[in-house]
């Protein structure tokens, strides 16, 4: 989610394209037809709306093209259902599947979306592509990943996210032991300059505010696990964080440094060390407060083995 100001009166397709290099006017005008767009809160859909000074846009799922639901294939990726009601459902995500289709990928190439198509196939459940997703996780990344079942779980959703009531943990193996062994990083990420598909941490008008808590659960000199918290909800923001600190999470081929490559190598690291392990959050079912953990991936585990840390420290 993005938010903006208005400095001066402009139309809102001019105005979102001008806010970032990434967004061309024509993607800006789908985000408004698609009802991704409000201005002071309230969903505009008119790509010619005239902006006054001071008024506030919110741009959500700025990184996902609206997606048409005929062209959205079922497939069954037997997605693990660790959590459902009927408002809401929460699968374990497995490693090596991107969570939505991009532009950069193969037009046949599977992704999560894909598979819950499957999902909401088997319960009879009205599937929209664009009203789905809550959150995102990496493609390289397991763990939780919250499903809504219908537009209204999803609004309400979004909000809790928005308003910073879902709470989210994850933990990461990274390179070397940090020092102090907890600390709160909070430090602005934006997209990188040069790198486009790479964040960085930087303070301009386009960086966004950022904040991670992490704690030491084990450590040995030059490997430790780390369980964190996201305050917020940044694209690759743990993975920038940590590196940022001199401790990347093993197994990153985008934010390493020379010695989490070293490290990786060493303990033969096969993939990203970072998974998505709890979730609280109160379901727009009946409003009850949901906790849900996830078991850890059989790649997290052998990495943990890998390294000789006591996965015991993090059980669920």
């Amino acid at each position: 989610m993005q938010k903006h100001v208005a400095s001066f009166p402009q139309r809102l397709d001019i105005f979102l394209s001008s806010q970032d290099k990434n967004l061309s006017r024509a993607k800006a005008q789908k985000l408004i037809k698609y009802g991704k767009v409000e201005v002071n809160e309230k969903i505009v859909t008119k790509v010619a709306f005239m902006l006054k000074e001071g008024d506030k846009v919110t741009v959500s799922e700025i990184d996902a093209m609206p997606l048409n639901s005929k062209d959205m294939e079922s497939v069954d990726l037997h997605l693990d259902v660790i959590y459902e009601d009927e408002a809401c459902l929460i699968i374990n995500k497995p490693a090596g599947f991107a969570v939505h289709p991009a532009g950069s990928m193969h037009k046949d190439e599977q992704t999560i979306l894909h598979g819950i198509a499957f999902l909401f196939e088997e319960r009879r459940i009205p599937f929209t592509p664009d009203g789905v997703l809550v959150h995102r996780l990496d493609k390289e990344t397991t763990g939780c990943l919250l499903i809504a079942k219908n537009t209204e779980a999803h609004a309400v959703l979004q909000k809790q996210f928005e308003n910073r009531t879902i709470y989210k943990k994850y933990l990461a193996i990274v390179a070397g032991a940090p020092q102090p062994p907890s600390a709160t990083i909070d430090a602005p990420i934006g997209r990188n300059l040069v790198h486009r598909t790479m964040m960085s941490i930087f303070k301009t008008s386009k960086s966004r505010e950022a904040k991670t808590t992490y704690r030491t659960l084990e450590a040995k000199d030059d490997v430790a696990l780390l369980e964190c918290d996201l305050h917020t909800g940044r694209t690759h923001q743990i993975r920038v964080h940590l590196s940022s600190i001199g401790h990347p999470i093993l197994g990153d081929s985008k934010y390493n440094s020379s010695l989490s490559r070293e490290v990786s190598e060493e303990y033969k690291i096969e993939g990203l060390c970072l998974h998505a392990w709890k979730l609280e959050f109160d379901s727009p079912e009946d409003n009850g407060r949901v906790k849900v953990a996830s078991q850890f991936s059989s790649l997290f585990e052998n990495s943990l083995e890998h390294v000789g840390l006591n996965i015991g420290s993090a059980s669920v």
